[in-house]
């Protein structure tokens, strides 16, 4: 077997049948795309081309690897994006998009921030990220690994955790462990607040975890706000739901208190 050369902090999944399973997992049930971003050497690829979906699109910066697919499936070449996915602009890419990839670890985050700026284009995700970063996307309230993109992902979607892979099923091996998550849009469709409101409040809030909300989101209350008990308790402590009740009581009163 050729081994793949490590590119952009990857490191490439090796097992067919791992593969599968995670191919498997995305139904593309409400999409009319799939994407699959970073596909490599096309581990992915072989079983996602294999489910004939009708329009099958992959998303690669890697000329190296673009080089790869084109030689090996050169049907690709229609569905292939040369870009940065991160740059990349979904309006050009479909209406209802499934996405599916192996993300590389150190932009996984930036993946995810990028997927909830195009929410409603984004019906469903398949991934396989780092178990650590997987725990602390479905950690509930109170976990210590409950953070902003825990609250941001779980206020759109709902989240599994479907199953972990061991460091021998890639080259070279990782490090860490991995994990496969599913994400699927929630019928949540509009906030009672502004979704630029709520995403600065909850940032604001976890960027100074340790503390009460009074002292972390001391910006928004007025004093007479700051007594209260909600605001003696910390960030980890509120669910989606709390955050989004508390950032449209805020944003109010910020709004009513400016006129």
């Amino acid at each position: 077997m050729v081994r793949p050369k490590k590119h952009l902090g990857q490191h490439f999944l090796t097992d067919p049948a791992i593969a599968g399973r995670i191919v498997g997992a995305l139904s593309a049930r409400n999409a009319s795309v799939v994407l699959e971003i970073g596909p490599g050497k096309g581990i992915l690829t072989k079983p996602l081309m294999e489910r004939n979906f009708e329009n099958l699109k992959l998303v690669e910066i890697d000329s190296e690897s673009v080089e790869y697919l084109l030689l090996n499936w050169p049907e690709l070449k229609e569905g292939l994006v040369r870009a940065d996915f991160l740059k990349l602009d979904l309006t050009e890419i479909g209406e209802k998009i499934a996405i599916i990839g192996n993300f590389p670890y150190n932009i996984s985050s930036q993946i995810f921030f990028h997927i909830l700026e195009d929410k409603d284009r984004v019906p469903e995700v398949v991934c396989m990220i780092q178990k650590e970063v997987a725990e602390r996307i479905v950690s509930p309230p109170g976990s210590r690994d409950y953070g902003i993109l825990s609250v941001l992902l779980q206020t759109w979607y709902d989240i599994e955790l479907l199953f972990q892979v061991s460091p021998g099923s890639f080259f070279p091996p990782p490090k860490v462990k991995s994990a496969v998550i599913r994400l699927t849009r929630n019928n949540r469709k509009k906030l009672a607040c502004s979704d630029e409101f709520y995403r600065k409040l909850v940032k604001t809030a976890f960027n100074q975890r340790r503390k009460m909300l009074r002292n972390s989101i001391s910006s928004f209350l007025s004093p007479e706000e700051s007594g209260r008990e909600l605001f003696m308790k910390r960030p980890e402590q509120l669910s989606a739901d709390d955050f989004i009740s508390l950032a449209t009581e805020l944003e109010s009163a910020n709004i009513s208190r400016n006129l």
